[in-house]
């Protein structure tokens, strides 16, 4: 069996200088790579101090990135962007900050109203309690509110958006 080469922490501060070079990293995560690394906890310090003051690693910065992200593309609602966030221990506010900025009401609405047009398209018509909350369900799971769920389910049920 090969033994792997233990990193230096010179090493693993130009290493993740690359990755926070190449892609958005928070505290937490670039912390978890040292642990991996087998770094020293003074040296671990010390090279999450030089990342943050040199603006290698910035939370703020990374939420609002994330969250930004996992609206966009996998049309994450509020709930599941702030639990994803408390993972990679982000502070309350800057998920607030983040998430506030990230999903605008009427772009929020919009998402939802075309992911649950698009899951009711695929039940029987006119949709029934069954069907309606296997939507509700999946529009939960994605981290969407009750509120809002509930309200673009009255609008479906109504038929306001014709061709479903």
């Amino acid at each position: 069996m090969i033994k792997k080469k233990q990193l230096s922490a010179d090493e693993a501060l130009v290493r993740l200088e690359l990755l926070c070079a190449r892609s958005e990293q928070c505290t937490f995560e670039v912390m978890q790579k040292l642990l991996r690394w087998g770094i020293p906890a003074s040296d671990r310090e010390r090279i999450v101090d030089s990342l943050v003051d040199r603006r290698f690693v910035d939370d703020a910065r990374y939420a609002s990135a994330y969250a930004r992200s996992k609206f966009l593309f996998s049309r994450w609602g509020r709930k599941k962007i702030r639990l994803g966030l408390v993972a990679k221990r982000v502070s309350r506010q800057l998920i607030d900050d983040a998430v506030t900025a990230a999903t605008e009401e009427e772009s929020y609405i919009d998402t939802l109203r075309g992911l649950m047009r698009s899951k009711a398209r695929q039940m029987e018509r006119p949709i029934c309690r069954e069907d309606a909350l296997k939507v509700c369900r999946f529009a939960m799971q994605r981290g969407f509110e009750w509120d809002y769920v509930s309200k673009v389910l009255d609008e479906l049920r109504r038929g306001e958006y014709g061709d479903i």
